[in-house]
Formats: structure tokens, C-alpha cells, sequence
């Protein structure tokens, strides 16, 4: 049962774009499902700059539901931006998104958090008979599922399904940009969670429109190739720069021996072969890269350094040693800040 004030610890998550027919049935059910939880719990749904009356449904909604907390975003920044918004403003342990479309089935909700108190840390939601598009949704969208499945090393069977079950500890240094709501299981993975997933049901859409098309395809691709790049080489990025680079050069190399042996040995004119344009640019190419690979190490350190990240989490410290400040320098006076500098005392007369 839900108590209002308390601190909850089931944060239900909604991004909310055009939905006026699904929303306030879709708050219903929810509660229903939630008021028979024995875990405090909270709805936080974030309208996305919906065009129609989401918002006001929504305000009715918030009048008749304490724990339903409702974020407007001033215009339409994508599901990507919703989910993290929300993500944000959740205040539970345990973190669940699920969508607006009422295609998802709340009820499924329980079963989560169940299959979550066997020791997992995400619990993912497979739409094992979706009921949407067989070619145009279904197919592309299990091709697109064994692709980041192999990719990222995350095997799940829906990586599009929204209702998911995430404890918020795993959450804390996420941040979701582009279309990558649907990888966060991937960053879950770097924190080191435990990740298993079970089928839901899912419904055919009643009301409204779908907001995917077929040109989400290809930015999921892209986006698949930032996260793999982050979870390889965010640390070293040299190393995928620099690999780049001297494989340019080592061609180049291969280029030159090669037009050399046709100059000298069988009286072949440069104005007739493109070796020398190959050779060169081959070069450049590989001497730009390896001082891209530089730059971007810099980056990386300027990112880890100004944000307070480490390039490695910690699960758990046994026995620790007391903490007697950072090692790494003098503590800092309390009257100082970065946009103050500490001033020398005067003595008093």
C-alpha cells in the first residue's frame, strides 16, 4: 500500500507523449496494481510536450493520486530525454518504466519485482507474442535484437520492451542520450548487474499512434556503435584511434614498397598507377588518427577528472580503512570555493 510522505521505494516510470485516450486508464490500473504491493510506491510520469489534452488528464489524474507525480517538459525532446527525466526525479529503490500505450500490462509489475528478489539487479521484460506489425515492427525488431544482443554481450530477447525492473544503485551514473533508453540494460552491465529477463504480456494499441518508424532502425545501429565504443574504449581511446592509425601507415608502407618495385623494377611511370596518391593519403590518414587517439585521451581524463568519476565501480569493501580525506591532496579550507578564492587572515588589532 502506498503511503504519502513516505519515502517510496517503487518508482513506476512514464514517458507520456500524445496519449489523452491512454493515460487516465492507464494511472488507474496502475494504482490498482500498486495499492496491493506491500512496498511504498510512487507513479512519475513525464510528459514529453504533449500537443493535446495528456497534460490536463494528467493534472485530474495528480488530483485524485498523491503519489503520481507529473514533470512537463516545455517542448518535445524525445523518449530518450523522458526516461531519463524520470529517472532523475525517481526517488525508489527499485526503478520500472513502462509506456503509455497501455501495451504493457501493469499487472505484470509484481512479477518483476519477484524475479528482482531472486538476486537480480535488472529484470527485463520479453513481449514474447507481441502484438504488433509482423514485418514491419516484429521481424526488424528481432534482427535488431540478436544484433545488439551479440554486440554488446547483453543476450536478452526485447531490448524495445520499456517495462523493466531496475534497482536505482545500478542507474546512478547513467545518462541517456539519442535513442538509448533501450540500451540501458547494456549500462546496467558496466556497473556489474545481475540481468536476467521474463516474458510479459503485451496488447494490441487501442488508441492513438505509434511514434516509431522505420527511421529509429538506423539510429538504433549508430547508437549501438557509441555503446560499444564507450564500453571498450572510453578509458583508452587511443587505443581504437591509434590501432586505426597504424594500420594507415603500415599501408601506406605497402604502398610505397609497392610502387617502388614497379618504378625500379619493371620501368613503370608514377603518372600511371595511383600508389602515390594512396601512399600519402594512407599516411596522413594514419599520422591524423593517432593524434585524434591523443586528443581524445586527453578528453577522457578531463571527463573523469571534472565529473569525479573513477574508471571502475565498486561493489562492496571489506574491512575498509578509515578515511582521513583525499590522499591525493591538502583538504581544502571551508571558507574556500572554486569561485572564491581563499583569502589570507589579517590579525585583529
Amino acid at each position: 500500500m502506498s503511503t504519502p510522505g513516505a519515502l517510496p521505494s517503487i518508482s513506476v516510470v512514464v514517458p507520456v507523449f500524445n496519449e489523452q485516450d491512454n493515460v487516465s486508464p492507464l494511472m488507474e490500473r496502475l494504482f490498482a496494481v500498486l495499492d496491493t504491493l506491500d512496498n511504498s510506491s510512487e507513479v512519475v510520469a513525464v510528459d514529453d510536450g504533449s500537443r493535446d489534452e495528456t497534460v490536463e488528464r494528467l493534472r485530474k489524474a495528480a488530483e485524485r493520486h498523491p503519489n503520481l507525480r507529473v514533470v512537463k517538459f516545455r517542448r518535445n525532446h524525445g523518449q530518450t530525454a523522458a526516461m531519463q527525466a524520470g529517472i532523475d526525479f525517481a526517488t525508489g529503490e527499485v526503478i520500472i518504466p513502462i509506456d503509455a500505450d497501455l501495451q504493457n500490462d501493469p499487472e505484470d509489475i509484481p512479477r518483476l519485482l519477484e524475479k528482482m528478489d531472486e538476486g537480480y539487479d535488472v529484470v527485463s521484460g520479453w513481449r514474447k507474442n507481441r502484438q504488433d506489425a509482423a514485418i514491419r515492427r516484429n521481424f526488424l525488431s528481432r534482427q535488431a535484437n540478436r544484433l545488439i544482443s551479440r554486440v554488446s554481450g547483453v543476450h536478452l530477447h526485447d531490448y524495445g520492451c520499456s517495462l523493466k525492473a531496475y534497482r536505482a544503485d545500478v542507474l546512478q551514473n547513467v545518462r541517456l542520450y539519442g535513442e538509448m533508453h533501450r540500451f540501458i540494460p547494456i549500462y546496467a552491465s558496466f556497473a556489474g548487474a545481475r540481468i536476467t529477463e521474463i516474458p510479459v504480456a503485451h496488447h494490441p494499441r487501442t488508441h492513438g499512434e505509434s511514434k516509431y518508424g522505420m527511421e529509429r532502425t538506423f539510429k538504433v545501429m549508430l547508437d549501438l556503435l557509441v555503446v560499444r565504443f564507450l564500453d571498450k574504449y572510453l578509458v583508452k581511446p587511443i587505443y581504437v584511434f591509434g590501432g586505426f592509425g597504424f594500420a594507415c601507415i603500415l599501408a601506406s608502407i605497402a604502398f610505397f614498397v609497392w610502387m617502388t618495385v614497379l618504378k625500379f623494377g619493371f620501368d613503370t611511370n608514377f603518372n600511371r598507377t595511383p600508389l602515390p596518391v594512396l601512399a600519402t593519403t594512407s599516411f596522413l590518414m594514419g599520422m591524423m588518427s593517432i593524434l585524434l587517439g591523443l586528443i581524445a585521451e586527453i578528453v577522457s581524463r578531463i571527463y573523469f577528472e571534472s565529473s569525479g568519476r573513477r574508471s571502475y565501480t565498486v561493489a562492496e569493501v571489506l574491512n575498509p580503512a578509515p578515511r582521513t580525506g583525499d590522499r591525493r591532496a591538502p583538504a581544502m579550507p571551508e571558507a574556500a570555493t572554486l569561485d572564491a578564492p581563499h583569502q589570507p587572515e589579517h590579525a585583529s588589532s
